[in-house]
């Protein structure tokens, strides 16, 4: 299936590229979130003359991810979670809380947004976690997950 990307859509390119892709990832996804079009010639002939306000509004989400990149520069939370006092955790600290906590703390995050590499956390300790916030975007932060018994 062929498409004209939208916005950039990470590992597959960048706005008004054109891009084959199976027709189940374009049905289901890409064109139901506004992120492509079907390749017809009229598509074609609509996104040339609407390029420059795609342009324009993926600038603006793209300002808008470095400016919250610059808000969680240097910031850390810290999360209480039941541990033996070998410092394991009974359950888990995933994604999700991770958001709960900086959404808690005023810095407003989505749990899609947090990328754990190794799964979630399961021992007491500090952890560096990357946030994807926009597919140009990444930054750093620090979580604390302690013992709250």
């Amino acid at each position: 299936m062929d498409l004209i990307l939208l916005q950039k859509v990470t590992n597959l390119g960048n706005l008004g590229d054109k891009v084959s892709v199976k027709p189940g990832y374009g049905r289901n996804f890409l064109v139901p979130q506004g992120k492509a079009v079907p390749a017809t010639a009229a598509n074609v002939e609509a996104f040339e003359t609407k390029r420059a306000d795609y342009e324009a509004k993926a600038n603006s989400i793209l300002a808008d991810a470095q400016s919250r990149a610059t808000k969680f520069e240097g910031a850390s939370v810290t999360i209480g979670a039941h541990a033996s006092t070998e410092g394991k955790l009974y359950g888990s600290v995933g994604p999700r809380d991770i958001a709960e906590a900086f959404t808690a703390a005023g810095l407003p995050l989505e749990k899609s947004e947090v990328i754990l590499g190794e799964g979630a956390f399961r021992n007491v300790g500090e952890y560096d976690v990357v946030l994807h916030l926009h597919a140009d975007v990444e930054t750093s932060v620090k979580v604390i997950v302690e013992s709250d018994a």
